[in-house]
């Protein structure tokens, strides 16, 4: 299964955003990776530069590479309404973002892993695949032999992220359902989606 597995604090620094999370090395050295990371700031970047930054933030936020992430988007074209908020809502809906947004894992990589090492399951099944789209009414639980796992309860206990509106949460049986696609105004991530669907368009 292909994944990204590159340092990921040269990519936050590249978009000045700490996008996997905390970060030290980005709050020490804000400024682009590379020999000439400072002097690269003063340089103006073109329209087309600026739309393939975001498409590279959003794909590696939600660590997708590069044919899934095209697929996502031919994906959302074919749906009704904005391209952009739908293109979201589908990476929204992915079991590896779900993982993460109910605090079973740190990190979406961290999500991931676990869906991959069989260690969640969907509707009283184990799913493996962290691509699988979740349906409104599914329920993300932790497998019975797997809710010890020092990872799951350190990021259970550590957990101060706020519950989100479409999904619910029951911390004593480390179950979670999925009401519903997310509104875009829902979603925190600082991704503007109509640059990508611009650069698509092309």
């Amino acid at each position: 299964m292909a994944r990204y597995i590159g340092p990921k604090s040269k990519i936050a620094r590249r978009f000045g955003e700490a996008i996997y999370g905390a970060d030290t090395v980005l709050e020490k050295r804000n400024f682009p990776p590379g020999q000439h990371g400072l002097a690269r700031k003063r340089k103006k970047v073109s329209e087309y530069g600026t739309q393939l930054n975001e498409k590279q933030k959003a794909k590696m936020t939600y660590g997708l590479l590069e044919k899934q992430f095209a697929r996502t988007y031919e994906q959302a074209a074919r749906m009704g309404g904005i391209t952009g908020e739908n293109l979201l809502k589908l990476l929204e809906c992915r079991l590896d973002n779900v993982v993460y947004r109910l605090g079973i894992a740190p990190t979406r990589a961290a999500a991931r892993q676990l869906v991959s090492h069989r260690h969640i399951c969907v509707n009283g099944e184990v799913v493996n695949v962290p691509s699988y789209a979740l349906k409104a009414g599914d329920v993300v639980s932790v497998r019975e032999k797997s809710k010890s796992l020092e990872v799951i309860t350190l990021a259970v206990a550590g957990s101060s992220k706020s519950r989100y509106a479409w999904l619910e949460w029951d911390g004593a049986t480390l179950t979670g359902k999925f009401l519903q696609k997310p509104e875009r105004e829902e979603i925190p991530e600082n991704i503007k989606e109509q640059l990508i669907v611009e650069l698509y368009s092309k």
